[in-house]
Parts: structure tokens; C-alpha cells; sequence
């Protein structure tokens, strides 16, 4: 069986948003998820990461843009290249809590793609996301 969804909630001390931008600007995101970003933030706007460590880069297309409470971008699965092949949906929700913003993630849509794929993909982004949001908490740490 194939796992559908990565989850994952984190805390973090800055106001929603300091968060909001941190997950939505080229300059927010290349502090943290990758060292290369761009965005055109609007529904059916590109967005480009790369991360040059990696040599790895990714396309997207923005989903939803609810500010500053709910973004959502669509990207290909790894290991299915072309613009048909299917995409997960990535989805940031932000709520303010008493000392900071809870930011909720959910991938979802890995169950499109054959198992073995699908499988692989759910693995490495599940690391992947533990990675970046980490790099996301120490990245507003250190700015504040």
C-alpha cells in the first residue's frame, strides 16, 4: 500500500507574517528551502527551486494564495519527469498561536504514480520536509 500524504506541524516563535514570507518571496524562500528560488505568487504562477548542493532543481505552479494564512503549490513526483506526468500538491496553512504561528504542511497526491515510484518519492520527500523545515525554523531564528 502506497502512503498518500507527508504531514507534518511545527511551531515556530515569528508573527504569521514573518512566516508568510519566509514561505511565499524568492528571497525568503532562497534562505531556506533550496539557494535558488523564484516565485510568481499568484494562482497559475511558476515557481523555480533549486538546490545547488544537490544539483537538483524543481518547477512548480502555484495553487492557492490565501494571505498570509494558505499557500499551496502543485510540483511533478521525482522519478516522473514531463509536464503530463502527475503532481503532488503541497499545502502551507498558518495559524497564529500564543507565541508564534503553527504552520501546518501536507503533500499529498503520491498515490497517483506507480507504487514503487510513488514509494520513493514519499521516502524522499518525507526526509526531504523534515530537512527544510528545519532549515526554515533556523533560517527565522537567526533573522529575528
Amino acid at each position: 500500500m502506497v502512503t498518500n500524504t507527508i504531514e507534518r506541524e511545527v511551531v515556530l516563535r515569528h508573527p504569521v507574517e514573518r512566516v508568510w514570507a519566509a514561505l511565499t518571496t524568492a528571497e525568503g524562500l532562497s534562505r531556506w528551502f533550496g539557494s535558488v528560488a523564484e516565485i510568481d505568487l499568484r494562482p497559475g504562477g511558476r515557481a523555480y527551486f533549486r538546490w545547488e548542493d544537490l544539483g537538483q532543481e524543481s518547477l512548480a505552479t502555484v495553487d492557492v494564495v490565501e494571505a498570509p494564512h494558505r499557500f499551496a503549490f502543485r510540483w511533478g513526483i521525482e522519478g516522473l519527469p514531463g509536464e503530463d506526468a502527475p503532481r503532488t500538491l503541497v499545502e502551507f496553512t498558518l495559524e497564529a498561536v500564543p507565541g508564534g504561528t503553527r504552520l501546518r504542511l501536507v503533500e499529498s497526491g503520491f498515490a497517483q504514480a506507480a507504487a514503487d515510484v510513488a514509494r520513493t518519492a514519499h521516502q524522499a520527500n518525507s526526509q526531504g520536509w523534515d530537512a527544510e523545515l528545519a532549515d526554515l525554523r533556523d533560517y527565522l531564528d537567526a533573522a529575528a
